[in-house]
């Protein structure tokens, strides 16, 4: 018995963080939007232990992998048996969209759909938050508000106003280190936010605008990467609604009136910066 999943990525419409915690993590607020740009996983289940292949000869399939990890974390919770999973990798590396994550998400899911004993809910989330902040926002496919270190995941309803717009992603080639983008802003305090942005935020997105997007992380990571606020820019001054780094970079993402300006966009961008890394686009 087999099953294909495709898992999705994401951007932060806004991602707040507000300070340390005592735990070493970060107390932060998010939004977060899906987007339907995929990795593929092919599971099928063995009568004992876990065989992970990948497509990126550049990503581990050890017990280092996330998915490797939900796999072990799943079966060991359901007292299951053994899983083959080929993860075809669609999606760039340490870019920010969350890939890693979803792919974690997409195993949990998976299993508990192949074996015959469903876990609940609340096993499903303890399993993910174990495995990394973002994890839980993929264990669903709508919008949401995360909050504490991101595990704390209220859904939201679709965001009316992103409705039919176009969305660009870039990703230049070089990735960032999510653990050095945080230590990194813990040395600029004046860069930590304030409680309350997801809140007020949520309340412009359902007054239909799109101002006030924000990323605490660009920061650092705009200070390191110096072509990312040049490419920023590059963005705002040739189409776009609204333009971002998602998560701790490098992805770049704009908001565009449609997917044709989105199209057009990219293609200014290519003429631009050149054809190497990794863009696309897709309609909301």
């Amino acid at each position: 018995m087999s099953l294909v999943l495709q898992s999705h990525c994401k951007v932060n419409l806004l991602l707040n963080i507000l300070g340390k915690r005592e735990d070493g993590f970060h107390e932060l607020e998010t939004i977060i939007q899906p987007v339907p740009l995929f990795d593929e996983l092919r599971i099928e289940l063995l009568d004992d232990g876990i065989e992970l292949t990948c497509s990126d000869p550049r990503l581990s399939v050890g017990e280092d992998n996330l998915v490797h990890r939900a796999a072990s974390l799943f079966l060991k919770k359901s007292e299951a048996a053994g899983v083959r999973i080929h993860l075809q990798k669609n999606l760039p590396l340490a870019a920010g969209i969350g890939a890693g994550s979803s792919n974690a998400a997409f195993t949990l899911r998976g299993l508990n759909e192949l074996f015959d004993t469903r876990l609940n809910a609340d096993e499903m989330h303890e399993m993910a938050a174990c495995l990394g902040s973002d994890v839980p926002f993929f264990l669903q496919d709508d919008p949401a508000l995360a909050t504490g270190r991101g595990e704390i995941v209220k859904q939201l309803e679709p965001i009316a106003v992103l409705q039919g717009r176009g969305l660009l992603l870039i990703h230049l080639g070089f990735g960032v280190s999510t653990p050095w983008a945080y230590q990194s802003l813990g040395k600029m305090p004046e860069a930590y936010g304030h409680e309350g942005q997801g809140a007020a935020m949520l309340q412009s997105l359902e007054a239909g605008e799109l101002n006030g997007l924000y990323n605490s992380l660009e920061t650092p990571v705009f200070q390191k990467h110096t072509v990312l606020p040049v490419l920023k820019n590059f963005l705002m001054e040739n189409g776009a609604l609204v333009a971002l780094m998602s998560g701790s970079g490098s992805t770049m993402f704009a908001i565009t009136e449609n997917r044709p300006a989105a199209e057009t966009l990219r293609a200014k961008h290519h003429e631009h910066f050149g054809q190497a890394g990794w863009s696309a686009t897709v309609a909301l």
